[in-house]
């Protein structure tokens, strides 16, 4: 159940994802998917094989995501409160929410579960995707 208003545990958890985005992997991770920009479903399907150079980058950040909006998704973190505070989440599934249909039929009946979940249930969620799918849609055309 959603947590009504955040409180210091909320405060506490937002710091220590934080400081977990600033571990080393993950810090490596970041910058690997930062710069990859999917042209095309091909593009994904090609991601998603061990042996793309960025695989255990999206291994890493997926997992990481779905792990901290899982616990807005759940109640043990404020939705808006974390949404507020961990925007970079929903840049990289932006990347991914053109294809999740495509991905939950042919890769995982379950991934991107909590990042759809946010992005579909706070409103801070929902305004950050759609800047994020504009964002990409403004630099997939100028390519």
């Amino acid at each position: 159940m959603p947590k009504d208003f955040p409180d210091h545990h909320d405060a506490d958890l937002v710091i220590r994802f934080y400081e977990m985005r600033r571990e080393a992997v993950t810090r490596e991770a970041r910058k690997a998917m930062g710069a990859w920009m999917p042209a095309s479903w091909d593009d994904v399907v090609a991601l998603m094989k061990p042996d793309h150079p960025n695989n255990a980058a999206f291994r890493q950040l997926s997992g990481y995501w779905e792990m901290v909006y899982g616990m807005a998704r759940h109640g043990i973190a404020h939705g808006e409160f974390l949404m507020e505070n961990s925007g970079e989440g929903m840049f990289f599934y932006s990347r991914f929410e053109p294809y999740l249909a495509q991905l939950r039929e042919q890769m995982s009946p379950r991934i991107f579960t909590n990042c759809e979940w946010v992005s579909k249930n706070t409103e801070m969620g929902k305004m950050q995707l759609a800047m994020f799918v504009a964002r990409w849609a403004k630099m997939k055309a100028a390519k």
